[in-house]
């Protein structure tokens, strides 16, 4: 450190990190961390902001010694000051935007068991997952009918691309390694929830197994979101119903990185999961202007190495019970000819994924591929088997080589989609205990290659940004959106949302009226026009 020029080290961050499978020798066996080094120039200084190149303690934790010390070079320490705290008065120019719910939420809560319009649902977190959701079922009439039977997202790894000595061995697997439900923020109202909360209390295991509790963990509140549906026929008033969806979240915080994991209910019978990424980028350092093919410097001196966020969600379905099945769709365009004369036509076609290796698929925006998931004992109105579709939004997939450590020990990310046969000891993609394994987990059990017809299947879905920093993810990181899509298709034989109130007619300010209707100013628009 002092070769560097930095000789007041009391406020140095040593940051131990999970070390990948590189077997050394003297290391298997044993219990060993990898720490880089990040400066901090006094007390609250951020340390992200200083990187110590090329300086890495190889530690075993059991014996709590230092094995062995890398000292890759004199790359300066960037010393800019970058605090992303604000500095000054913050801006005036916003407006309050106020959200009410005068007559309170429209759910229920009873214990863990929530129930809000047509959906209902179970709670659940624990330290390796975090949130999970159990028994989700959609109303139906006077029958409540099941259509997931646990939904959580009990791995992600994160690799990185850059060959330096500092980094070619990280691919942290954020669930397994590290436990993305204990790293949990307990959530504030009016900053990562805004409206009429309800928070539900977690409890996990601390490092000497003592429970720890985690106030808050869950946040559950209701959100607008926009029109649902509309229609206007000539010389009649407008017909328009918002949507509003139900969203159950909790944030964890993994050293630099913050995971935000949001799962939305929507009333026309739609599911949506949204993973959050935000935090600070993960950065070293090189002299300022070097240009670098794996890390591009996003402020002077300082470089942000790309790298991957891929989320594996598990997803237990039960479409109208636990015997399903599933098929793969893809759109066909169709040759100019006698089935084409005017060259317009295209079709669909649905395969069945039947067995295990048949289910190991990828996402294909050119064919909108999606995939269904459809129920063995029911039928729709128009004969068809009752379904709910997933759609993917789904990003490159892992880019680590195969035979490659990463590639190997985070095989679930080199498929979009993975379908098992369900069996409870197959819970996470990864395998049970991924620090410092080769690799285990979804790859071999699909080996089996077991059966996947009017049986119960598991979806495994995998997705996530590839993130290629840029000066505008520094020092603290806007948010980057990733996730998919359950939909129902032929599960319900119409619209579920017809039966919604209109709104307008309530009105503001003592108006009523429809949307649209002369609101007595000439202009053909109410007065009290809430409709977009």
């Amino acid at each position: 450190m002092a070769r560097r020029g930095i000789t007041d080290t009391a406020h140095t961050f040593v940051a131990p990190l999970a070390p990948g499978h590189f077997p050394r020798e003297g290391e298997t066996g044993r219990r060993m961390i990898r720490s880089l080094t990040f400066h901090r120039r006094h007390e609250g200084d951020n340390p992200w902001a200083h990187p110590v190149e090329g300086l890495i303690a190889h530690v075993d934790l059991t014996a709590g010694e230092v094995t062995r010390l890398e000292d890759e070079g004199d790359v300066p320490v960037p010393m800019d000051d970058w605090h992303y705290e604000p500095t000054g008065p913050a801006r005036t120019t916003l407006k309050p935007l106020e959200i009410t719910q005068p007559e309170g939420p429209s759910f229920t809560v009873d214990g863990t068991f929530v129930r809000w319009e047509n959906w209902s649902l179970r709670v659940g977190f624990n330290a390796q997952e975090g949130l999970v959701l159990n028994q989700i079922t959609f109303r139906d009439g006077d029958e409540d009918r099941p259509v997931v039977h646990r939904a959580s997202v009990p791995e992600m790894v994160v690799p990185y691309g850059d060959t330096a000595a500092t980094r070619y061995w990280i691919s942290y697997f954020d669930a397994g390694e590290y436990s993305l439900g204990k790293n949990a923020n307990s959530l504030k109202l009016g900053c990562d929830c805004l409206g009429e909360i309800t928070y539900f209390d977690a409890v996990v295991a601390d490092d000497h197994g003592e429970p720890m509790p985690i106030p808050h963990a869950v946040c559950m509140h209701e959100e607008d979101y926009g029109i649902l549906w509309k229609h206007t026929e000539p010389g009649e008033p407008s017909q328009v119903r918002r949507s509003r969806r139900l969203v159950l979240s909790y944030f964890a915080t993994v050293g630099n990185y913050d995971y935000g994991f949001f799962w939305y209910f929507y009333l026309d019978g739609s599911i949506q999961m949204e993973a959050k990424a935000t935090g600070i980028v993960f950065a070293g350092a090189a002299e300022p202007g070097t240009e670098n093919p794996h890390a591009p410097e996003i402020a002077p001196g300082i470089i942000g190495p790309v790298h991957q966020h891929i989320f594996c969600a598990r997803l237990d379905m039960s479409v109208d019970g636990p015997e399903n099945s599933v098929e793969e769709e893809n759109l066909v365009p169709i040759p100019t000819g006698p089935r084409n004369p005017y060259g317009n036509a295209f079709t669909y076609e649905r395969v069945p994924l039947s067995r295990e290796s048949e289910a190991v698929r990828d996402a294909d925006s050119e064919s909108g591929r999606r995939w269904y998931v459809t129920s063995a004992d029911r039928r729709n109105a128009v004969g068809r088997p009752t379904a709910y579709q997933l759609t993917p939004m789904a990003g490159p997939r892992l880019m680590a080589r195969p035979g490659s450590s990463a590639g190997d020990r985070a095989e679930f990310a080199r498929h979009h989609l993975w379908v098992t046969a369900y069996d409870p000891a197959e819970r996470f993609p990864a395998g049970d205990f991924p620090n410092q394994h080769a690799g285990d987990g979804i790859g071999r059990w699909v080996q089996a290659d077991r059966p996947l017809t009017d049986t119960d299947v598991v979806l495994w879905h995998t997705f996530g940004p590839t993130h290629i920093p840029r000066p505008e993810d520094w020092p603290v990181m806007p948010v980057d959106y990733s996730g998919f899509w359950l939909k129902p298709h032929g599960f319900l034989d119409a619209n579920p949302a017809l039966d919604l109130p209109d709104w307008s007619a309530r009105g503001h300010g003592g108006h009523s009226g429809h949307c649209g209707t002369d609101g007595g100013d000439g202009t053909g628009e109410s007065a009290d026009d809430c409709c977009h």
